[in-house]
């Protein structure tokens, strides 16, 4: 075998080493992408549910104080219904 065939073979075995490496590289980049994905959407879930969280607190609040007014309100009613002589 002369220089010249000793450099052809390699040259072919460089190249099918690179793309070896090229075909890994590339299935790597892929799975990356594809976890990184995974978070995006992992985090923008998180995100809107914190959002309706905060939405339904906020709601029962709001329903929370509406019985309490309610409740004084049926209580001043049975109070005036017992002042005027009734049985609530």
């Amino acid at each position: 075998m002369d220089a010249a065939m000793v450099g052809a073979l390699a040259a072919v075995l460089a190249s099918l080493f690179a793309a070896a490496a090229a075909a890994y590289g590339s299935r790597g980049a892929t799975r990356a992408a594809r976890e990184g994905g995974a978070l995006t959407g992992y985090n923008s879930l998180t995100d809107q549910l914190q959002e309706e969280r905060t939405e339904l607190r906020s709601d029962v609040a709001t329903l929370r104080a509406e019985l309490a007014a309610e409740k004084a309100e049926s209580a001043r009613l049975r109070l005036l219904v017992t002042q005027l002589g009734g049985s609530p």
